[in-house]
């Protein structure tokens, strides 16, 4: 999926505390058609992703769209990628969490060290593999079509994984699951169930960030925008949403 419009949204939401002016950065590059993921990188660069069917490659560009470097990401597959999400210590991870018809059992989000820092043109990874522990049947019943996922952001020592809600007829209902951040084989453990609207074409969570100081984590879907304050990530409960 295209994320151009969570460039810029995302981009202003991390970078500066005036989160309802937009600015149009840049235009992608080319190699970015299907661009479905970014993280923010060193000296004003960004680093990407590309969708399911691409290469397995992270590409830095900067806020002038210019391209600066690919990095084949080794011991993985693009199955579908769909979101990226650093920790404080520069490490990047790739969700390959994309299940449009909820029926994968190889979902995985892939660890690399801090990219800046990457010299050649390749860069390692190590597997975090997750698993839904209320998935019963691949795929379920279209009632229970929740088990997608395009968004993830990191906090303290997890990953937080956000479902993007496939049923029908359409629930509006949202689940957020946690796991560590370290290599491993995990069932994800789910921490809140929301609810954001009922109409699936503005309703479905398409991205997501959480603000530097962990205090807000805005929601994208396709046009809409729901920004949680105060958050306790325990169990996801929140003072209010904008």
């Amino acid at each position: 999926m295209n994320k151009v419009l969570s460039l810029i949204v995302i981009c202003t939401f991390v970078c500066c505390s005036n989160y309802g002016q937009l600015t149009k950065l840049t235009k992608l590059p080319k190699v970015l058609k299907e661009n479905s993921g970014m993280a923010i990188g060193k000296d004003s660069t960004l680093w990407f992703i590309n969708d399911s069917g691409n290469e397995d490659v992270l590409y830095q560009i900067n806020f002038k769209g210019k391209l600066l470097k690919e990095l084949k990401v080794k011991n993985a597959e693009n199955r579908d990628w769909e979101d990226l999400s650093r920790d404080l210590e520069g490490n990047l991870y790739i969700s390959d969490l994309g299940n449009n018809e909820n029926k994968r059992k190889d979902l995985v989000i892939y660890k690399t060290s801090n990219p800046d820092n990457e010299k050649g043109e390749k860069i390692a990874s190590e597997k975090i593999e997750i698993s839904y522990p209320d998935q019963k049947d691949f795929p379920p019943k279209k009632k229970n079509l929740k088990f997608d996922s395009e968004a993830i952001f990191h906090a303290g020592n997890k990953l937080y994984v956000i479902t993007k809600n496939r049923s029908k007829p359409f629930s509006g209902k949202t689940n957020i699951y946690a796991v560590p951040d370290e290599p491993g084989k995990y069932k994800a453990t789910l921490i809140n169930t929301i609810e954001t609207c009922k109409e699936a074409s503005f309703c479905q969570i398409t991205a997501c960030d959480i603000s530097p100081d962990g205090k807000k984590i805005v929601f994208l879907s396709y046009g809409r925008l729901w920004v949680y304050s105060n958050i306790k990530l325990a169990n996801f409960s929140y003072d209010h949403v904008n």
